[in-house]
C-alpha cells in the first residue's frame, strides 16, 4: 500500500554518515524519515519529498560469546541477528518474521518467542548509540544518558536514529521443541477456548501463539504455534495436553532448529503484497471474544489474511510499567487482524474487514495497543500505545527534539 517517493536517499555506511545526513536535513529544512533493516506497517520509513536516512547497508552483527552480548548495527534484520548469535548457541528476543528490522522492533518494545523467558527485545538492550536531532552521536545506557535510554526502550523512533545496539544474549538452542498443531475452523471455538486456558498456565519457557488462517489447501483453520526453550524431556510433558486436545488434524511439533522456527512465519508475510493491520492488547479471551473472532474470520475476503493472538506474560509482566517507555506489562496477548491481499484495487474491502474486526474486539481490550502495530490511527491511539508514560515522554521529547524533527513515527508531540 505504500508508494512514497523521497527527494533524496542517504545510504549511510556508519554513524558519521547518519550525523551528516541529519545536519544536512536541518540546514535545508527537509522532512526526514528513517529506514532501518526491514518492514514497516505504517510506511513511515519512506517520506514524500524529503530525505530518507537509509541504514540498510549497516548490517554488521558482532557476537561476544564470552560476555554473552551482541553489537548490532541499525540496518540488521532479525534473521541476521539470529544467525550470528546461534553460531554460539545464543539468542535474544526478536520477532517472528526474519526480514523485520532489529532497530524498529526494539525501539517499539519487541515481542517474540523468547519474551516470556527473557523479556522483550528492549528489556535485553544494554546500550544504544543514537544520533539525536542536534546531529550529535550519543550513547544511552543504564549509567550514560539514562533518561534517553529509558525513552529509547519503547518510543525510540521519536528521539533519534539508532545506529547501533548492544544486546544481552542467553543460551538457546540450537534445537528447541516447537512447531504447530492445527484444528479445522469448525472446531475453532473449542480450540481457542482450550488455547486460552492452556496459555494462561504455561511456564515461562513456553510461548504459544494462536492463528486463524487459510491452509495451503484452501481450508480455513485454527493453529497454535509453540516454542519451548527448556529441556526436551520437560517440554514433551508440558506440550502433551496441547497435542492431545481435539485431537488436531495436524501435529507438527518436535525438535527443530531455533532459526528454522524463527523463519516459520515468513511465508505468511512476503515482501511486496498489500497489508493492513489493526490491533488490541488483551488480558483475557472471554467467550464472547472467541465467538466474535471465529465469526469474523469466516468472512475474511482474502485467503492470506490472519487473526492472531500473540502471547505476552511471563518475564514481560514482571518488569514495572515505568521501568521502560513500553508500559503495557499487564497485557497477556497482542491480538491483531492482518488483512493481506494482492490486487491494489481491492484496498477498501480489505481495510474495512480489519476495521470491523477492531470495532468488535474493542470492548475486550485493555484500551491500549502495541506501538509497532500503529499506522495512521491518530493521536488518541498514539497516547494509548504509550499509556501512563506519555507525559514523561513529552518531557523527554522537549529535551531531545523540541522541534519535532523526528516526526514520521508514532509521534510524541513536544509541548507543555
Amino acid at each position: 500500500m505504500i508508494d512514497h517517493r523521497p527527494a533524496l536517499i542517504a545510504r549511510c555506511a556508519g554513524s558519521t554518515d547518519v550525523a551528516a545526513a541529519v545536519a544536512f536535513a536541518r540546514e535545508h529544512d527537509l522532512l526526514v524519515s528513517v529506514r532501518g533493516g526491514g518492514h514497516n506497517i505504517a510506511g513511515k520509513a519512506v517520506c514524500v519529498g524529503g530525505l530518507m536516512i537509509d541504514l540498510s547497508r549497516m548490517r554488521r552483527v558482532a557476537v561476544d560469546a564470552g560476555s554473552r552480548t551482541a553489537r548490532v548495527e541499525g540496518g540488521a534484520t532479525l534473521g541476521e541477528l539470529d544467525g550470528a548469535t546461534q553460531a554460539s548457541g545464543l539468542a535474544t528476543t526478536t520477532g517472528v518474521v526474519t526480514h523485520t528490522g532489529v532497530a524498529g522492533l526494539t525501539l517499539g518494545g519487541g515481542v517474540g518467542r523468547l519474551a516470556r523467558t527473557h523479556g522483550l527485545a528492549c528489556d535485553n538492550l544494554l546500550s544504544v548509540d543514537v544520533v539525536t536531532a542536534d546531529g550529535r552521536l550519543r550513547t544511552a545506557g543504564a549509567t550514560e544518558n539514562p533518561d534517553l535510554f529509558w525513552g529509547m526502550r519503547g518510543a525510540g523512533a521519536n528521539f533519534g536514529v539508532a545506529t547501533s545496539f548492544e544486546f544481552r544474549l542467553h543460551p538457546v538452542g540450537p534445537e528447541v521443541l516447537g512447531g504447530v498443531v492445527v484444528h479445522p475452523l469448525a472446531r475453532a471455538r473449542e480450540a481457542l477456548g482450550f488455547y486460552y486456558e492452556y496459555s494462561r498456565s504455561a511456564p515461562d519457557e513456553l510461548t504459544a501463539d494462536a492463528f486463524f488462517l487459510t491452509s495451503p489447501d484452501g481450508d480455513p483453520v485454527f493453529a497454535i504455534s509453540v516454542c519451548y526453550t527448556g529441556s526436551m524431556e520437560q517440554g514433551e510433558r508440558v506440550l502433551e495436553p496441547l497435542r492431545r486436545f481435539g485431537p488436531p488434524v495436524a501435529d507438527q511439533v518436535g525438535p527443530v532448529a531455533y532459526t528454522q522456527l524463527q523463519a516459520a512465519g515468513d511465508p505468511f508475510f512476503p515482501i511486496g503484497l498489500n497489508y493492513y493491520w489493526k490491533s488490541h492488547f488483551l488480558e483475557e479471551i472471554p467467550q464472547d471474544a472467541i465467538e466474535a473472532t471465529v465469526e469474523h474470520f469466516a468472512s475474511a475476503p482474502s485467503p492470506r489474511s490472519l487473526i492472531v493472538f500473540q502471547q505476552y506474560g511471563g518475564a514481560v509482566s514482571r518488569i514495572p510499567p515505568t521501568e521502560t517507555a513500553f508500559p503495557h506489562r499487564n497485557a497477556q496477548y497482542d491480538n491483531f487482524a492482518a488483512s493481506v491481499w494482492t490486487d491494489p484495487q481491492e484496498r477498501e474491502v480489505h481495510r474495512e474487514w480489519a476495521r470491523q474486526w477492531w470495532d468488535k474486539m474493542r470492548r475486550f481490550s485493555i484500551g491500549a495497543e502495541y506501538v509497532n502495530n500503529l499506522g495512521e490511527e491518530g493521536e488518541d491511539r498514539v497516547r494509548a500505545a504509550y499509556g501512563d508514560n506519555y507525559d514523561r515522554l513529552v518531557a523527554l521529547k522537549n529535551e531531545y527534539d523540541p522541534d519535532n524533527f523526528f516526526r514520521l513515527n508514532a509521534n510524541i508531540r513536544p509541548g507543555g
